[in-house]
Order: structure tokens, then sequence, then C-alpha cells
């Protein structure tokens, strides 16, 4: 959820930052549609890092996350 928070304020911003906002209407349910599936993978991707205590001191090779 957290994840699609950020997607979305993401999106929102791009839409209503650029010339797209005369169509917002329509740009609006496709970036909701694409924000839960974008947010969706990454939440795959970042959840078993997440769920590991102490990432560094198991000896896993260092990440985006943790350098």
């Amino acid at each position: 959820m957290s994840v699609q928070a950020v997607m979305f304020g993401a999106g929102m911003l791009v839409i209503l930052l650029t010339p797209i906002q005369s169509n917002a209407m329509a740009a609006i349910p496709t970036m909701i549609a694409v924000s839960v599936v974008a947010s969706a993978a990454i939440a795959w991707l970042i959840a078993p890092r997440l769920r590991q205590r102490y990432w560094r001191a198991r000896g896993a090779p260092g990440d985006a996350i943790s350098g």
C-alpha cells in the first residue's frame, strides 16, 4: 500500500504539472491502473529485503537499498 501511494502521488504530479492536465479525466484512471500494476511488481521485489532482519549481518550481498 505504501508503494502504491508513492506511485499514485508521483503519477498525479506528472499529470497535473504537465500539458497532460488538459486530458486529466482520461489520464487519471489510466494512471491509477498503471500504478496498481507497477506497485505490485515493485512490492514483490522489495518484500524479501524488508522481511529479513540484519540483512547485512547474514552476509547477503549489497543491493540498491542496503548499499
